[in-house]
């Protein structure tokens, strides 16, 4: 069985959280400069023109792309037959975020109780999803989530039989409902099926595909497509101050469900959609 030591995951998950928080992916840059190339608002032209210089000049000085650098959140691959040594895994990310935190001057935005709001200080805990998964590998994939945009996430119970037409209006109505609160242009991440809890994460791991990508499925990629159309009809635009680009992609993630249900999660993201992923 191989091993893998604790430290070499604290090492990994600080260097990734502090690349997420500097380098904006380039699937990510080339859908801005799309948007700018397209967009025919002088203030959205604006807009992404600002956006674009930020990101460049995040990734060449090294600071922060965006002040709120989020609530970490990593997601784990973990291979059966890895064996982890040295210590706690949840300590070792805790500690990553820790050091990445304080070594990159990262703004601490965790409360340690959601109503007394003490800050932690240092944005820990992390939130951690781990999935057992073949082999002998440990896939680390950490994701800076921004209030903005999640605040602006919400989950419906439909019921079984509603209408991909119906689900296609929810996603449009409750997006141009959030407006500039989402800080638009926006990816938007859908989960369809699970249950309660399933079809929220599945909305949320939605946003880590690359922009651009559809669903393997021609239904749900024509869907994601859909509402990619109506969103940038909404003149909605960068910032919220009117213009073509109110959302960047969608895209949908589904799971299995019950007979008798059918929730539908939306999590959105921001122009800093922020994540980075490493396999140890």
């Amino acid at each position: 069985m191989r091993e893998i030591k604790t430290g070499e995951i604290t090492r990994t998950v600080k260097e990734l959280y502090l690349e997420a928080s500097y380098v904006l992916n380039d699937d990510l840059l080339i859908s801005l400069e799309e948007a700018l190339s397209n967009e025919e608002s002088v203030t959205g032209r604006d807009i992404l023109g600002r956006l674009l210089e930020n990101a460049k000049t995040a990734r060449a000085e090294s600071v922060p792309v965006c002040q709120d650098t989020g609530v970490a959140i990593v997601f784990l691959e973990l291979g059966q037959d890895l064996h982890i040594t040295g210590g706690d895994l949840q300590k070792a990310i805790d500690e990553g975020i820790r050091q990445g935190c304080r070594e990159g001057f990262l703004r601490a935005s965790i409360v340690a109780d959601p109503l007394r709001r003490e800050n932690t200080g240092d944005n820990t805990p992390p939130l951690v999803h781990t999935e057992i998964v073949p082999g002998d590998r440990l896939k680390i994939t950490v994701a800076a989530k921004g209030a903005g945009s999640e605040n602006m996430s919400t989950i419906r119970m439909m019921i079984p039989g509603t209408e991909p037409e119906e689900i296609t209006e929810f996603v449009v109505e409750w997006v141009e409902g959030a407006g500039a609160n989402s800080c638009p242009p926006v990816i938007v991440g859908v989960g369809l099926g699970g249950n309660f809890e399933e079809a929220p994460l599945r909305a949320k791991k939605s946003l880590l595909l690359p922009i651009g990508s559809r669903n393997p499925d021609p239904f749900y990629a024509e869907m994601e497509v859909a509402i990619i159309d109506r969103l940038n009809q909404t003149g909605i635009g960068p910032g919220g101050l009117g213009g073509r680009a109110t959302c960047l992609d969608c895209h949908i993630l589904t799971s299995p469900c019950h007979i008798a249900s059918l929730p539908v999660a939306i999590n959105l993201d921001c122009p800093v959609t922020r994540h980075k992923t490493a396999v140890l």
